[in-house]
């Protein structure tokens, strides 16, 4: 996944002299976090022999991975399309590739991470399209479930008790205290935790890069305010006053204020809006906007650092427990004035009391907003919506406004991005639906692993609606290693596609379904803890064909086999997906490509929420009707378990 749907990245690149002394993600050299001296006991990311199998037509990287794995190639091939790929293969496995492989392993000795940097890079420094739609990631609070049901005029106050919430969570990473995330006892790497707060993304002509200030209370001082857009305009006030955090009346009272100016005033211009744009021309259009003023790069860099951006929206999306997809949409696709598409975390709430967030990718997987989504969901039901301590305001500086040079050019520029972003976004399918006749408890019930459940519902889905297989990605957790990010999950095996093939068979019985299914979902199980562990191949083949690149030889055949990108090499997955997890959290994401979808899911024991994107501009997709064949999917596969036997 070379486009940037995948949740990784960091810094190569560091342009400021934040990074002295600091690795590729920032750290400080003399770091003395708990995470990462456990990140120091944490396996190596390993580069094992190249290892070509025929059947699947693809490099592994594990040394122990057998002939027997991965058919990626083969759903998407006829048979002399096969044939010509597997001479392709034997050619390379006994050529250039094993001559970039020695190359690559070359490069492992000196880094506890090779992928690290090219990855960050690839998936998302370098890429130049705008980055806010097409990268990001956004997702609705499931607050709306239990005590903050909709409701006009709550949008303040509930905002200040959420902000508090997410401020002492910023605490409990300052202080070191978020527990280590394990695996049964295995840990897993946490320092994509420290990029959650005081982050943001910075354009580049060429390449961006990211910015990172925050540093716990044993590294030293840190920013400790936070940024509040509203109506295009910025103000910032500190989250810390004499020594402990602001309680939520104080920030309260330091939102109504900004909120009734704002409303009370003209609109801002809208600078934010620029960080929609296509990374070239916001680079230059942030740097004129900084040479026409010393002061304007001073406004820039507080809201990089600052902890969050809080995003004041004027609209009241719809939502309930079942139907997500208004609110959603509003998150990915809102006023581009009021988020800024470069920060890490942009927490969003509606005029309803209803929120959400988008984030740029670049910086964290999503499974980072999702714990401290959970958290704050946790302490919302723990304290029955409400803040329960003293209603006393201390007598605290009101917030301060940053008001931007602009000129002419800055403000064409600002409409300009605008207009793009607009256009683009109002070519977005996005539905969000509750699938609620079971859910986790009964897939684990038939001895059904959730995911994979979900995951083959999917192809049996798109293979009814589109009458052929879908390449496909899901994200697989590489945390087990030093710095780890993901792996490529290719769901579209061939086990898959003839389980597919036997539920639109007729003459298939319904025995031959079931074993046939259950024969796809065991090839699935093994897929994930093979690349979980990393055993997966898509990130070797990056590395080799980068390696080749860095070293000024030509692109290999195997990259610019018509099969490679059919079968999604390059970032070509028509099907973009990933688990959020088992908690209340949902997320979104836009497709891959033109011609594809992008699908998001939760699961709980009772209920599967799906997220689906799609774009309208595209004849062939509808993210509607995807949903529709995956909820009959589900139906079907539960069906044939009960029916099998008999």
């Amino acid at each position: 996944m070379f486009s940037g749907r995948d949740p990784r990245g960091f810094p190569s690149n560091p342009c400021s002299p934040m990074f002295s002394g600091r690795d590729p993600r920032g750290f400080p050299s003399n770091c003395r976090s708990p995470w990462l001296p456990l990140g120091s006991r944490l396996a190596r990311l390993r580069v094992a022999r190249l290892v070509i199998s025929k059947q699947n037509c693809c490099s592994r990287l594990p040394a122990v991975l057998n002939s027997s794995s991965w058919c990626t190639v083969k759903p998407f091939a006829n048979e002399e399309e096969y044939k010509k790929t597997e001479e392709i293969v034997r050619k390379f496995k006994n050529g250039i590739g094993g001559e970039l492989h020695q190359k690559l392993l070359e490069r492992a000795k000196g880094k506890r991470n090779w992928l690290e940097e090219w990855w960050l890079n690839v998936a998302y420094l370098d890429v130049r399209m705008p980055s806010q739609l097409n990268v990001n990631f956004a997702g609705p609070a499931p607050y709306i479930e239990h005590y903050w049901p909709p409701k006009e005029g709550t949008q303040l106050e509930r905002g200040s008790i959420n902000l508090w919430h997410n401020l002492n969570y910023w605490q409990l990473l300052r202080k070191e205290k978020v527990p280590v995330h394990k695996v049964g006892n295995t840990p897993l790497d946490m320092s994509q935790f420290r990029m959650l707060f005081s982050t943001c993304k910075v354009p580049g002509i060429t390449r961006d890069s990211v910015m990172s200030y925050f540093r716990t209370e044993s590294e030293g001082h840190t920013p400790s305010h936070i940024a509040v857009l509203c109506r295009g305009r910025v103000f910032v006030f500190d989250a810390i006053q004499e020594g402990c955090l602001i309680t939520p009346p104080e920030i309260l009272r330091q939102l109504t204020y900004i909120h009734q100016k704002c409303h009370s005033e003209p609109d801002g211009p809208g600078i934010a809006a620029l960080t929609s744009e296509e990374r070239t021309r916001w680079a230059k259009a942030r740097e004129y906007l900084v040479s026409l003023d010393p002061e304007n790069l001073t406004m820039l860099e507080k809201i990089q650092s600052s902890l969050l951006v809080y995003s004041i929206e004027d609209g009241s999306p719809h939502v309930t427990p079942e139907d997500y997809s208004q609110v959603t949409t509003m998150l990915l696709t809102g006023d581009p004035t009021v988020r800024w598409g470069d920060k890490s975390y942009n927490l969003i709430s509606f005029a309803n009391g209803v929120f959400g967030c988008n984030c740029d990718h670049a910086p964290y997987d999503a499974m980072i907003i999702v714990n401290i989504s959970h958290y704050i969901d946790e302490k919302i039901l723990e304290n029955e919506g409400r803040w329960k301590g003293s209603e006393n305001v201390r007598d605290i500086p009101l917030p301060e406004e940053l008001i931007f040079t602009v000129d002419e050019k800055v403000l064409d520029d600002i409409n300009q991005a605008k207009a793009q972003y607009l256009k683009q976004a109002s070519d977005l399918q996005i539905f969000v639906y509750a699938f609620t006749s079971f859910g986790k408890k009964l897939t684990k019930k038939m001895r059904l692993h959730p995911d994979t459940f979900v995951q083959l519902a999917l192809q049996l889905a798109y293979y009814r609606l589109h009458g052929c297989p879908g390449c496909c990605y899901e994200t697989a957790m590489t945390r087990y290693f030093y710095h780890g990010r993901t792996e490529t999950v290719r769901s579209c095996t061939v086990e898959a596609v003839r389980w597919c093939q036997s539920m639109q068979n007729p003459y298939a019985s319904l025995l031959e379904r079931q074993q046939k299914m259950l024969q796809a979902f065991a090839k699935h199980n093994k897929m994930m803890k093979d690349c979980s562990t990393g055993k997966g191949f898509d990130r070797h083949l990056l590395g080799l064909s980068l390696i080749a690149k860095e070293e000024g030889l030509p692109i290999p055949e195997l990259f610019t086999d018509p099969l490679f990108s059919k079968s999604g090499g390059g970032g070509n997955f028509v099907l973009s997906t990933s688990l959020i997890g088992y908690f209340r959290i949902q997320g979104v994401v836009a497709p891959m490509v033109h011609n594809g979808y992008g699908f998001f899911y939760h699961i709980r024991d009772n209920r599967f929420v799906v997220a689906c994107t799609a774009w309208k501009s595209c004849p062939e997709t509808d993210a509607e009707k995807l949903i529709e064949q995956i909820f009959h999917a589900f139906h079907d596969m539960i069906q044939l378990m009960n029916t099998a036997h008999l």
